[in-house]
């Protein structure tokens, strides 16, 4: 606890560490205010009818959960920040196929900037789609008397429109000054800032529910704590852990000094597709519930709508590691592995520079994307199970599935950033027994 203490003392001694950290809790805390300011014409105090769609809604819940309660509250940021991330997925894709995207990536700072642009229009585009469907199902869901001006004035419709884009393109902003000014990527810190801020609630709901009913009472409910703190272990192992790849640099002489000649590591990560599977496999698994409505397709639709039934979650977890694989091949490149090391005047011991290295790389990539994607499988399945075992719905979502890696992933990413500012002013750094392995990479 001294060391805890002490290190807390240290953070906060150092003034661009310490303004970094302020500027981000303000402006997260502002982005948590908007949260609950609803869109200009609907009563807030009309808006129960959505909260209990989005309660029993898989889609729609999660889209709550990672807006922060926006999505349920009609907030100015009801859309939060996915249309930027939808964007985002399409532009990274998008690298692969199109060569003027493939050329901006190779392009360093100038070419990410365009990049960004690029995704901000592209970002207003998938607004314009996303805004009039959110507002389709505010009107079939909240009564006549939710709305000053009427579900179908044209100037509410009009006006809600843009304050949805300008209010999603505020939180991008926000995430955009964070990432810059402050500390920790500011896109991740606002999803989980969101995914947080309903743990307090989903916890209550779950105590209230041991006491009671005849459910195990807290015994139970210590069990679910201790089950999660160890999912979350195994999270953290998953997300950290690396195949480390031993490469010889040749020793090179300019003037006085020797270069080279030592052994270096390429990290390979177990997980290197991180949380993109599991957002790609959720996209489709809602595609059959919009059949639904057809006589022909209402079993099917009524199947994958069940989010804890056998069938929805075994095709879920094939295609949390089909995607793991496609995914990986997108974001590991071994041919230019190989050509760097070349370059470089890299080469792994016993293996032949060229096409016999690409080979090699490709083939350990193989075989640790296996267990990496069987175990991101998992996880992305473990809600049910929670659900299965009598655990709350909103508690459940906590023991796995997406939002489980993006905080956890957050959470590392932030830890790393500090601790390199404090290991730059000679400080001890957040661990006591060494650095954040997998992470910092000191």
């Amino acid at each position: 606890m001294k060391k805890f203490i002490e290190t807390i003392k240290n953070i906060f001694k150092i003034e661009e560490l310490r303004s970094r950290i302020l500027f981000t809790i303000c402006l997260l805390l502002i982005y948590r205010f908007g949260c609950f300011v609803s869109l200009p014409g609907i009563n807030p105090n009309e808006i129960f009818a959505l909260q209990h769609q989005v309660e029993g809604n898989g889609l729609l819940g999660l889209l709550d959960i990672f807006s922060g309660g926006a999505f349920s509250n009609a907030s100015i940021f009801a859309l939060g920040v996915m249309p930027y991330i939808s964007a985002s997925i399409v532009i990274q894709l998008l690298g692969i196929v199109v060569p003027y995207f493939q050329k901006l990536q190779k392009e360093g700072q100038s070419g990410q900037r365009k990049l960004n642009q690029w995704t901000r229009y592209l970002t207003i585009v998938v607004l314009l789609l996303q805004g009039p469907a959110y507002l389709a199902n505010l009107s079939a869901q909240l009564p006549a008397s939710a709305y000053v001006l009427g579900a179908n004035s044209w100037l509410f419709k009009f006006s809600a429109m843009m304050v949805l884009i300008a209010g999603t393109m505020f939180v991008m902003w926000l995430g955009e000054k964070i990432t810059d000014k402050g500390i920790g990527n500011g896109v991740s810190l606002i999803i989980f800032v969101g995914i947080v801020a309903r743990l307090p609630q989903a916890f209550m709901t779950e105590l209230n529910t041991r006491l009671s009913e005849s459910t195990g009472g807290l015994v139970m409910l210590v069990v679910e704590i201790i089950l999660l703190f160890l999912v979350f272990m195994a999270t953290i192992a998953l997300v950290q852990a690396v195949r480390k790849i031993p490469v010889q640099y040749a020793k090179r002489v300019v003037g006085n000094k020797q270069y080279g000649g030592v052994r270096q590591y390429i990290p390979l990560k177990l997980n290197a597709a991180n949380v993109m599977p599991i957002i790609f496999a959720q996209a489709l698994m809602f595609i059959p519930m919009l059949f639904g409505r057809m006589e022909a397709t209402q079993g099917i639709a009524a199947t994958f709508s069940n989010f804890t039934g056998f069938w929805y979650n075994f095709v879920f977890a094939l295609l949390v590691i089909a995607f793991t694989y496609f995914y990986t091949a997108i974001i590991v490149n071994p041919n230019m592995m190989a050509d760097e090391l070349k370059r470089n005047g890299g080469f792994i011991p016993g293996i032949k520079p060229g096409k016999e290295t690409v080979r090699y790389i490709d083939n350990i990539m193989t075989r640790i994307t296996l267990p990496g994607s069987v175990f991101l499988a998992v996880v992305a399945i473990l809600p049910a199970f929670a659900t299965k075992l009598g655990i709350n719905q909103q508690f459940s979502y906590f023991y796995g599935g997406t939002s489980l890696l993006i905080m956890v992933g957050v959470v590392l990413d932030t830890l790393k950033q500090i601790e390199s500012h404090l290991l730059m002013r000679h400080y001890d750094g957040l661990m006591k027994t060494g650095r954040i392995k997998g992470r910092a990479g000191y």
